[in-house]
């Protein structure tokens, strides 16, 4: 049987720093990390893709803001705009497997499915947002925004204006999970939780979405889980993942163990919103059934033994 593994893209293989996110800019860099991933392939993976959709939501809920400021066109919820990325994200990354299948005459099909993940309405995170989305705004806009919609803002540190912020909750189920296992059973590329999936709650049978952002990494290993992956990718920026990190003392991790990498954590070793994560997203994984969690970057991917391995011990 082919192994499987779930592969969780990250902002880089979308968009780069110094980039305006055009449609080719996008589409060239999904492209090279398309490329990389065929090595999996040809190593006999079967494989599903998350990935994250950060500039890309914010730039939706910009063209939003613009369309309802300028032409009246109703703004749209958060839930909505992960929507809209999703597709068309997806979009980009099915184009750009389908050119290098042919380039590496490699023959299946790639499915999309726009995907759901179901929170806990209860999450504490609901509680105390802090995600920090779409357009910057001035006091005076933020204090009528929020006596009309309840939305709540807080001033960006660095002085540019005041932004929306949403909860982080999360991620308890993924909807369409079995759907999911079957088609990269029988052999599809199968992309779904992108940006870390629609954020929905569930009370008794109704589902409504929710202003919240997932995050992908974790949305990607609860996939993993669900779907019993042997292995779980997550591609960054850099080869490993690094303690002292821009430090004199520097140190490449070829691998940790899950009590090595708590500890990490518990040192402030990994940067939050950066590493730390990625690593708690790999921890979950091998917590709950996996085998072990890869992180490192596209290009590393021919090599069998690429990156920082996190195992069990």
């Amino acid at each position: 049987m082919r192994k499987l593994a779930v592969v969780a893209f990250g902002g880089n293989a979308l968009l780069r720093s110094g980039q305006r996110g055009t449609y080719e800019e996008q589409l060239a860099n999904v492209e090279q990390t398309c490329e990389c991933l065929c090595n999996l392939i040809k190593r006999g993976y079967n494989i599903v893709i998350g990935h994250g959709n950060g500039p890309q939501v914010g730039n939706v809920m910009l063209q939003h803001e613009a369309g309802a400021k300028n032409f009246g066109i109703p703004s749209m919820p958060m839930d909505y705009c992960v929507a809209e990325t999703q597709g068309s994200i997806a979009y980009l990354i099915e184009i750009a497997l389908r050119n290098m299948f042919a380039k590496n005459d490699i023959y299946k099909d790639v499915v999309t499915i726009v995907t759901q993940v179901a929170v806990n309405k209860m999450d504490p995170k609901f509680q105390n947002p802090t995600k920090p989305v779409g357009p910057y705004y001035t006091k005076e806009e933020t204090d009528r925004l929020h006596n009309e919609t309840g939305a709540i803002y807080r001033e960006d540190p660095k002085g540019n204006g005041w932004r929306k912020v949403v909860a982080s909750p999360k991620p308890k189920r993924i909807n369409n999970i079995k759907i999911i296992k079957q088609l990269v059973r029988a052999g599809n590329v199968v992309v779904t939780v992108g940006g870390g999936g629609i954020p929905v709650v569930e009370e008794c049978d109704y589902v409504r979405g929710v202003e919240a952002v997932i995050d992908k990494d974790l949305a990607s290993a609860l996939c993993a889980i669900q779907i019993e992956a042997d292995e779980f990718y997550i591609l960054t920026d850099v080869p490993k993942v690094y303690i002292n990190f821009r430090k004199e003392n520097e140190q490449a991790l070829d691998t940790m163990t899950i009590d090595e990498a708590k500890r990490y954590l518990e040192e402030g070793q990994f940067a939050e919103g950066s590493m730390a994560p990625k690593v708690r997203a790999g921890i979950m994984f091998l917590e709950n059934g996996g085998k072990e969690c890869i992180i490192t970057e596209a290009g590393q991917l021919e090599n069998p033994y690429c990156g920082t391995r996190i195992v069990r011990g």
